[in-house]
């Protein structure tokens, strides 16, 4: 179910996804309010569950994690042991930056960030050493075009 947002919310989460370390002054003075009850706003949306976090997002070249491959997973495996074990995995790898459970020919498909093709392969050989997998297929992004945690308000 989604929460009432009128347009000043919408406004002020737009603020927050663009650069969540904006001062309260700040956003409020954007938004053409004052700072106590942009706050109230931000509080009643943290509690209704629709501000979730808020992290810093961090240049992953900057880092040395020059390599993003999207892998697609296909299973033969779909008892609940299995999926239980292979979701740990999954948590358990700080590569993989996303997950998905596909509706389609593929189960799976993961976001993978590491230094290079070498680092790939070494988690690669760690995940089918933990998890019985039928098929997986890695694509390599030869270049990111949009990439945005901002969702369309």
């Amino acid at each position: 179910m989604s929460a009432r947002l009128d347009e000043m919310d919408r406004k002020i989460l737009a603020l927050l996804q663009e650069d969540a370390s904006q001062s309260l002054d700040e956003i409020a003075r954007k938004v053409g309010s004052s700072k106590t009850p942009v706050w109230n706003r931000i509080r009643r949306m943290k509690e209704a569950g629709v501000i979730t976090r808020e992290t810093a997002i961090l240049d992953p070249e900057a880092l040395g994690l020059e390599a993003c491959f999207f892998v697609l997973i296909r299973t033969s495996e779909h008892e609940a042991d299995w999926q239980r074990k292979f979701l740990q995995t999954l948590r358990e790898r700080p590569e993989v930056l996303e997950a998905h459970r596909l509706a389609g020919d593929i189960d799976y498909i993961l976001k993978v960030r590491v230094k290079n093709a070498r680092a790939y392969d070494t988690f690669y050989q760690a995940l089918i050493g933990q998890v019985k997998i039928h098929n997986v297929t890695a694509l390599l992004s030869m270049e990111e075009i949009k990439s945005t945690t901002a969702l369309p308000l």
